[in-house]
Order: C-alpha cells, then sequence, then structure tokens
C-alpha cells in the first residue's frame, strides 16, 4: 500500500498522510460494497501480491482513486 500512498501523494500533490487517509477511505468502502474482495485489499495494503484474478480489480482501484482525486493515472 505503501507505493499507492506514494504514487497518490506525488500525482496530486497532497501529502502523503492526507494521500493514506484517502486510500483507507477508498479500501473500506470498497470492502463495504464488495465484501468477497475484502481479503484481496488487505492482503494488498499488507504488501503483498495481487493475483491474476483480482489483478485487473488493483487497476480498476488505482484509477479510480486518481478520478476522486482529480488527477489521472498513467
Amino acid at each position: 500500500m505503501n507505493k499507492l500512498v506514494s504514487q497518490i501523494a506525488d500525482r496530486t500533490g497532497i501529502g502523503e498522510d492526507k494521500a493514506q487517509q484517502a486510500v483507507e477511505m477508498v479500501f473500506s468502502f470498497l470492502k463495504t460494497k464488495f465484501p468477497t474482495l475484502g481479503g484481496h485489499l488487505d492482503n494488498l495494503a499488507e504488501g503483498g501480491e495481487v493475483s491474476e484474478k483480482t489483478g485487473g480489480m488493483a487497476e480498476k482501484v488505482k484509477e479510480g482513486l486518481g478520478g476522486i482525486l482529480g488527477k489521472k493515472t498513467a
């Protein structure tokens, strides 16, 4: 999750503390809306690898975060 937080901070210009809060908020939201992803998100948050099955979802989460924060991820 540290890489994601760093990327969000770098690309949006917000501090890492705010980026961390944003990631935690989005993960919490996604766990609520998509309970079956909860374990995968926890694994990702702990620095684990993303499986092929959920790899596409991880990319969509990153893209969504960029959209939420007003920046496009590339």
